[in-house]
């Protein structure tokens, strides 16, 4: 118990002087979510949106999800997008993810995660 508190209090000191920011997520974490928005059963971003470079037949019906940091300088502006689009737009064509329990909290997050990589 003692020396996983050690581990983490190293990983604490080393990681910065790596270059990783603490408020970036994970890359297994983007991965999965990348995975999860081109995947037809659960995100399928990709029906409805171009993706930079990636999957096949990419959608025009919603705007090309790029530049999401800059378009979505607030996270949590673009989670609620995801989560309800809806809410915001009440004539939104967007499926409402989080409302409607396609996807899970967690599921979003990486998602999100994914999209500020784009």
């Amino acid at each position: 118990m003692k020396s996983s508190g050690i581990i983490a209090a190293a990983a604490i000191l080393v990681l910065p002087s790596l270059g990783v920011a603490a408020d970036q997520p994970a890359q297994s974490t983007v991965e999965r979510g990348k995975a999860l928005a081109l995947d037809s059963n659960k995100g399928n971003c990709i029906a409805c949106h171009m993706m930079g470079g990636d999957g096949e037949f990419p959608g025009n019906f919603g705007p090309p999800l790029s530049q999401m940091k800059e378009r979505y300088p607030d996270r949590a502006v673009l989670r609620k997008q995801v989560w309800d689009a809806s809410a915001v737009n009440p004539k939104s064509i967007m499926p409402p993810f989080g409302k409607n329990g396609i996807l899970n909290d967690s599921e979003i997050d990486g998602i999100v995660d994914y999209l500020y990589t784009l």
